[in-house]
């Protein structure tokens, strides 16, 4: 039984399904936008997926909101702000929550960052992934290099300083050379956070039944090695595996993650996971996945499991370990009700093994644990 002497912090994700293309490399749940987007049914389907899931988190404070998809800026700043109000009419959000959301760099969806912010918005991840146009091409994405420098300008004009830039590394043919340029170009338009991470081929995407041309792990690594040197150059700090922020800039919604909060989700195939005290059990859930099955769903959910204490020590685990800062063994217990002693054994084989530092209140990663995060983290899988 989980024992919880309080909830951990809660944030809210909304999950909008359609984009205009399909990415080959792309495994989340979304679709290619074939017909007139139902903006205003799903808007008021997102409204009563809610109030279901109301008596869940009922007084509980929302402190970030993370709209993903799919492309939810494809949605009119109009439909969002009513969103939003909705939201405020039926949580108790934070005064200082931070409300992100995805952006292509479409020139049209550019256009209405200004209004995006009046809406309540205030921070954009743009899913830039390169300014190269011909690794655009082979990406399957829909916009070029000026719309990418475009999108970043925009976003700066509108007063919603505070974005991410999504960028890839180690694409087809990629040189460390090219690399480079990327984030160079990535670097000049000043975001205040970065997601630079490796293009991986993912079961169920095109690209893993289609393999393009990859570079090699020893270029990868000189890739992401050089990079990381530019980017603390630069002022930015890693403090995940793959995001770097300049200072006060980090996502408090991935880190939430990250630090196994609570996260409540609504949308076609939205997952959430969400404590309780009462019941000292932790719920995990995910909703409808196809977009017009959720629309006409009266029941959103599709599946639901209970995680036991092992599950919960592993997934508490993955997410930590990529923590360049590390965790207190005392968020650990709070976050997931069980004692420090479940990592006993483990964490003093990794301490050997040079792959963690450890003491009495705090675990941190090591360069050599980092280089070996797979190994690291397969230690705390649960036993067969």
């Amino acid at each position: 039984m989980f024992v919880f002497r309080s909830l951990p912090p809660l944030s809210l994700y909304i999950h909008f399904p359609w984009c205009i293309r399909k990415c080959p490399y792309c495994d989340f749940n979304s679709h290619a936008l074939s017909e007139a987007l139902p903006e205003q049914a799903y808007i008021d389907t997102l409204v009563r997926d809610l109030e279901q899931d109301l008596p869940l988190i009922w007084g509980r404070r929302v402190n970030t909101i993370f709209m993903g998809g799919g492309t939810p800026s494809l949605f009119s700043p109009e439909a969002l702000e009513r969103l939003l109000g909705e939201l405020r009419a039926r949580l108790n959000l934070a005064a200082d929550i931070e409300i992100t959301l995805e952006a292509n760099p479409g020139s049209v969806e550019a256009d209405k960052f200004a209004e995006f912010r009046a809406a309540g918005i205030n921070r954009l991840s743009i899913g830039i992934q390169s300014f190269d146009n011909t690794q655009l091409e082979a990406l399957g994405r829909i916009h070029d290099r000026r719309q990418a420098f475009a999108a970043a300008e925009a976003a700066h004009r509108a007063g919603l300083d505070n974005f991410n830039l999504d960028l890839m590394f180690a694409l087809p043919r990629q040189s460390v050379d090219g690399a480079l340029a990327d984030l160079h170009n990535a670097l000049s338009l000043e975001p205040a956070h970065l997601s630079y991470y490796q293009l991986t081929l993912e079961p169920n995407t095109w690209f893993y039944h289609h393999p393009p041309p990859l570079p090699d792990e020893d270029i990868a690594w000189q890739m992401q090695s050089r990079a990381q040197a530019t980017l603390s150059e630069h002022g930015y700090a890693q403090y995940e595996v793959s995001a770097y922020a300049r200072p006060g800039q980090q996502c408090r919604h991935n880190r939430n993650y990250w630090e196994f909060g609570d996260y409540l989700g609504i949308g076609a195939g939205a997952h959430d996971k969400l404590s309780d005290v009462t019941a000292g059990r932790i719920l995990r859930r995910s909703k409808q996945r196809n977009p017009q099955d959720y629309l006409q769903a009266r029941d959103f959910v599709q599946r639901q499991a209970q995680p036991n204490e092992a599950d919960s020590v592993f997934e508490f685990m993955l997410n930590a370990l990529r923590l360049n800062d590390g965790f207190d063994l005392d968020l650990f217990e709070a976050h997931t009700g069980l004692t420090r002693e479940r990592l006993a054994g483990p964490l003093q084989q990794a301490r050997e093994d040079g792959l963690i530092e450890a003491d009495t209140a705090h675990i941190q990663t090591t360069e050599r644990g980092k280089q070996y995060l797979n190994d690291l983290i397969e230690r705390f899988l649960p036993d067969d």
